[in-house]
This record gives C-alpha cells, sequence and structure tokens, in this order.
C-alpha cells in the first residue's frame, strides 16, 4: 500500500503528464502542486513509485511518466469524475433530443462521444436479447403476403414478409395481431417462444399453417445473429496522439476495424457500472497502448447495450469518464421516453 502523500505524488505525475505531454520531474511537481514536502522527499517518493512500477523514466532525462499501473492505481483511487458544466449539459441534451429514430439516436451518440472526449467513440446498438416487446403489427400486403414489424422497448424496429401458404383474411389477421400482442407486450424476447406456443392451436384449422409461419418469423427475429452491431466514430481524433503510440497507430486502427474485437472488448466491460481498461488490461495485442472507458445505458435499471471511447492511456480519465457516463444517462433518458 502506498502511503497518502505518495499517492498525492502519483496523482500530480499523472495530472501533469496528461496535461504537458511531457515527462515530469520532482521540481516541476513541487512548482505546480501544493505537496507540502521538499523537493528532496518528492525525488524519494518519485523513487519509490519507479522502484513499484508505477510510473518509469523513458529516456535519460530526469523526468517520469505513469505507467499503466500507475494510471491504473489513478483511476481505482479517483474520488469522483468530473461533473460536465451546465452548458455541456444543455448542450448534449438538446443534441440528442433532435434524434428521430434509433439509428439517428446512435449516430447523434458516436458524433457526440467523439466530440466532448476527443477520442474514438464506440457504440453499440441496443440489444434484443436485453429487450423487451412494445408491439408486434401485423399488415396484409396481398392475400397471401404479410408484413410483421416488431417493435422494442428501445425503438427498435425489424421488419420482415412473410408469404403464407394460403389467404389469410383480415379478420383472421386482426384476431392474429390482438392476441399475440395480448401475450408478449412487456415481455422479454427470452419469454416469447414459451408464450406464444400454443397460439396456433387457438385458431381454425384453415388458419393455423398461416399462423405457425408467422410465428416461425416472429422467433426468427428475435434470435438473429445479426442483431450485434454498434458503431464508431472520431477514429481521426488519434492522429492527434501519434507519439502516444509505440512506433505507430496502424495496429489500433485495424483493432478499431474489427467489429468483433470491439463487441467482445464491450461484452467484457461490466453490465452497467463504468468500467475502465488501461493499457496491457485489452486483451487484444492491438489495443495494448490504449485506454477504453465503457458503461452501460439503458430505458430503465438495466442496461440494454454500452458505449464509450478509445484513446491513448495518456487520457483525461476524470473528465472522460465524466463524459461517458453523462451522455448514456442522456441516452438512456431518450429510449425511456421513445
Amino acid at each position: 500500500m502506498l502511503s497518502e502523500r505518495r499517492l498525492e505524488v502519483l496523482r500530480a505525475i499523472v495530472q501533469d503528464y496528461v496535461g504537458t505531454e511531457e515527462p515530469v520531474g520532482s521540481k516541476a511537481l513541487t512548482e505546480r502542486h501544493r505537496l507540502g514536502v521538499s523537493p528532496a522527499t518528492v525525488r524519494n517518493d518519485m523513487a519509490v513509485l519507479e522502484d513499484e512500477g508505477f510510473i518509469a523514466q523513458p529516456h535519460t532525462s530526469a523526468g517520469r511518466i505513469p505507467t499503466d499501473k500507475g494510471y491504473r492505481l489513478f483511476v481505482d483511487k479517483l474520488a469522483g469524475v468530473k461533473p460536465l458544466s451546465s452548458p455541456e449539459r444543455r448542450a448534449i441534451q438538446n443534441f440528442l433530443d433532435g434524434a428521430v429514430d434509433l439509428d439517428d439516436v446512435v449516430g447523434r451518440t458516436v458524433r457526440l462521444l467523439a466530440q466532448l472526449t476527443r477520442q474514438v467513440a464506440v457504440v453499440q446498438y441496443p440489444s434484443l436479447t436485453r429487450s423487451t416487446v412494445r408491439h408486434v403489427e401485423l399488415l396484409a400486403l396481398a392475400p397471401a403476403r404479410l408484413m410483421l414489424v416488431l417493435i422494442t422497448d428501445t425503438g427498435r424496429v425489424e421488419q420482415r414478409l412473410i408469404d403464407c401458404q394460403a389467404p389469410f383474411g383480415e379478420t383472421s389477421l386482426a384476431d392474429l395481431r390482438a392476441r399475440l400482442n395480448s401475450r408478449v407486450v412487456g415481455r422479454r424476447f427470452a419469454d416469447v417462444p414459451q408464450l406464444v406456443q400454443d397460439l396456433p392451436e387457438s385458431f381454425e384449422q384453415d388458419d393455423r399453417g398461416t399462423v405457425s409461419t408467422v410465428l416461425s418469423v416472429l422467433l426468427e427475429t428475435l434470435v438473429e445473429e445479426t442483431e450485434e452491431r454498434l458503431m464508431i466514430g472520431g477514429t481521426a481524433n488519434l492522429t492527434r496522439f501519434g507519439h502516444d503510440f509505440p512506433l505507430t497507430i496502424r495496429p489500433v486502427l485495424e483493432a478499431l476495424e474489427e467489429h468483433v474485437v470491439m463487441l467482445k472488448l464491450l461484452g467484457e466491460a461490466g453490465d452497467s457500472g463504468m468500467t475502465v481498461r488501461i493499457g496491457h488490461e485489452n486483451a487484444h495485442e492491438g489495443l495494448a497502448s490504449t485506454s477504453v472507458v465503457t458503461v452501460g445505458y439503458g430505458s430503465g435499471d438495466e442496461a440494454v447495450a454500452k458505449l464509450g471511447v478509445v484513446g491513448p492511456t495518456r487520457m483525461d480519465y476524470p473528465g472522460t469518464m465524466g463524459a461517458v457516463r453523462a451522455v448514456a444517462r442522456y441516452v438512456g433518458q431518450i429510449l425511456a421516453e421513445s
């Protein structure tokens, strides 16, 4: 365990290095921060921090920089995240309130996060597996052709065309629509198969084939593998931090292009609380020089997806965490009201 004074020295080193991009020396620390001790004591504290792997000397200068371990301790000991100003909060709300549908919400969220943090923003679409059914609509396009529209509690809309074995009358269609909604509205997707399995038997023999076909398409929609989608924005922000990445930013760009990698990364993060993965804590080799800050968002107490940012380990952690949390909160409110 580090003493509180050495923690203060580490905090000061992190803050100065993030702000100046320059290795931090003991003289600069005592001049910029009220540490209440002599430069000699600070030098001694820095030697201990270096011995224990919290800071390192990048070259022969007197300055030190935080290591992944140092950033980790800094984040773990954060008293709180940096709150956004009232103008920033109003700007977030105004920008997101203009969204017209789920795709627009996700697109605006990505742009907003990238602008606020000046990092790469990653937003996962709400997962169907965590959603509930808001409404199922059935429309007759032709005597033997229907359209199924599934609307989720997160505002996601899925449409499917259904070719029936025989013509299906408007009365039967209205009956199926009503019975289907009475069973599944407000219920979790995982519960739907069991809730509708005996539905065909409640219809006339001539209609059972069509009812079974409709239910089959509905259940396929619920379990589609293509549901896991995300949107990434602000990749150009990485060019501002070229010197923060060893040799080249190419491995980071390649990792970001692999959406499977990013979805796995989001999946490994905590369900709704803030997760910060620093440097080599990221399992994918291409992200070993980055930090990833993520949080869950949703229309209620449970997260339906995650969003966050990717940037260099030399990151304004309190500010970034504050922005990510605030945006997630507003997106959740929009989903709840949509």
